[in-house]
């Protein structure tokens, strides 16, 4: 199954602006989707696809930062490039420290949009790469038994396996089993890879 076809969704209250931005944006090459409203956009938006945000700062109803922060509540990925008119750097300056990745006065050219706009939809790209990645490995962890568990979280701490039975109140050898199950189920290859996945899972050692 092929992957969605990122999408540059506009948010901005102007006609004139929305059509000047999409008209850029699709002579680029890049799929565009425009709404007069930061209200018409969240009734529209699937978090699942993939691209980026490009809006405008100042809008009546939900304004920019506002639906900046509406969709950081919902664990939203998407980057946002915001756009203003009236040059409002504290609001600009706000913006990025909540995570936005450019903000640019209007009137944008390509040369300062499209750039801007590749960047935000490669950053996606990698967000959703690792957001990924780490939902499979919380699928595999979810597979070990509470004692599988427990041994892993006793070999990211470079126990050996005399110490972890000792430690868990087993024999060598039953541990032994537990580690190549462990191992098996994470689909790691090696204890360093074990300990990557272990770490990128948030394991703390025992």
């Amino acid at each position: 199954m092929s992957s969605p076809v990122e999408t540059v969704f506009v948010v901005d209250d102007e006609l004139s602006v929305r059509k000047a931005l999409s008209n850029l944006l699709r002579a680029a090459g890049l799929k565009v989707v425009t709404f007069d409203s930061a209200q018409a956009f969240l009734e529209h938006y699937d978090p699942r696809a993939p691209g980026c945000l490009v809006l405008d700062l100042a809008m009546p109803g939900l304004n920019g930062l506002e639906l900046q922060q509406t969709l950081a509540a919902k664990g939203s990925l998407l980057p946002i490039i915001f756009l203003t008119g009236q040059g409002d750097l504290p609001s600009g300056v706000k913006a990025m420290k909540r995570g936005a990745v450019d903000f640019l006065s209007k009137p944008v050219d390509a040369a300062d949009l499209i750039p801007a706009v590749c960047g935000a939809i490669e950053k996606d790209r990698l967000a959703r790469r690792i957001d990924e990645e780490l939902t499979e490995i919380r699928r595999r962890l979810a597979l070990l038994t509470p004692r599988e568990y427990e041994v892993l979280c006793h070999v990211v701490a470079g126990k050996l396996n005399k110490q972890i039975a000792a430690d868990i109140g087993t024999v060598e050898k039953t541990v032994k089993v537990h580690r190549a199950r462990v191992m098996e189920k994470v689909k790691a290859a090696s204890l360093a890879e074990l300990v990557r996945i272990a770490q990128r899972a948030g394991i703390q050692p025992l």
